[in-house]
């Protein structure tokens, strides 16, 4: 039904945006993804066995959406239904990226942090790169640089015999202003993965939070009609099959008017791409002529990413003989 035609349509535009997408974005990896996931908003109390249900119940949730956004050309690779709203991040995340290709890199937030998370998807040849959790625990193995807050290091996730990751990983620390900037990476040579490339890398996955607002906001996914399950996910597939054509759309106008795929705004496409059309008009090609004239096309206001650029002649080589695993021992913390 919906999902297949989703899928069958998404197909086509991954052959359609093959020449719009990007490498730029961490060129080493296959492809570059964002794990997340979003409740989908309470319905309304239609059926006999819910009118009873006071107003923010539990009961009244009826699911969330797991979801892998491809970053490199803006749109959804996978989308996996979860009946229970207040399941754990990681209990789908293994199903969710275990079809990618090998050497894919997957973005995620805190939610999904946990060492043998980290363990598997490095076991798996998947790239990964996260915030570092306060209060988490470390060894350092070698320091490649550091000087005053800017740092960039080798470390043993899990200081204390109870918890102790397999792999070693990266550690970068940087201080913009009052904020300091903790990240860690299996990526662990600094010139395939710079600290720089790993603050906008990371910045990335604020674009899947954007797709999600876009379903829920500008394609009123807020909105259910049903209490029905069945019928909700119809809602669900048939809305992001137009999210899926949209940023499609979104790509395509970018590359052919020259510019950032975030300076063309989706929210005004939703509102005037429908109206190109029942004119009798290439809706494109008058979103490329009148954009910039109406500002359909505009300087991005995404945050400029800021961190420091260290000089390569002052990092310290690995000593050759450092051993990058060792036996785990997994809490299990929540």
């Amino acid at each position: 039904p919906l999902q297949a035609l989703f899928q069958h349509i998404s197909q086509l535009l991954q052959q359609r945006l093959e020449v719009w997408s990007t490498c730029a974005l961490a060129p080493f990896a296959a492809e570059v993804l964002a794990l997340n996931e979003t409740t989908l908003d309470q319905v309304a109390r239609y059926l006999p066995s819910l009118r009873q249900v006071p107003q923010g119940d539990e009961r009244l949730l009826p699911g969330k959406l797991s979801a892998l956004f491809d970053l490199r050309r803006q749109q959804w690779r996978t989308i996996e239904y979860q009946e229970k709203p207040h399941q754990n991040k990681k209990v789908a995340a293994r199903q969710m990226v275990s079809n990618l290709p090998k050497y894919s890199l997957v973005l995620a937030d805190l939610g999904y942090f946990g060492f043998e998370w980290f363990d598997w998807l490095t076991e798996q040849s998947y790239w990964w790169v996260s915030r570092l959790r306060e209060k988490t625990s470390y060894t350092l193995l070698h320091s490649f640089f550091e000087e005053g807050d800017t740092k960039d290091q080798l470390i043993w996730l899990g200081a204390y015999r109870a918890d102790q990751a397999a792999h070693a990983v990266r550690l970068v620390q940087f201080r913009v202003g009052k904020h300091l900037h903790r990240y860690i990476t299996n990526v662990t040579e600094p010139q395939q993965l710079p600290i720089i490339e790993i603050a906008r890398l990371y910045a990335r996955r604020w674009d899947i939070e954007l797709a999600f607002k876009t379903l829920k906001v500008h394609l009123k996914l807020h909105l259910l009609w049903s209490a029905k399950n069945q019928v909700i996910l119809q809602q669900v597939w048939a809305t992001l099959i137009i999210a899926q054509i949209l940023q499609a759309f979104q790509m395509e106008i970018a590359g052919r008017a020259g510019v950032d795929p975030f300076e063309v705004s989706l929210a005004l496409m939703i509102e005037y791409l429908p109206q190109f059309a029942y004119d009798g008009n290439d809706p494109l090609e008058s979103f490329i002529k009148y954009g910039r004239e109406v500002r359909f096309i505009r300087p991005s206001t995404r945050t400029k990413i800021l961190a420091p650029t260290p000089d390569w002649d002052l990092y310290k080589p690995l000593p050759p003989d450092l051993c990058f695993i060792r036996k785990p021992r997994y809490a299990h913390k929540p």
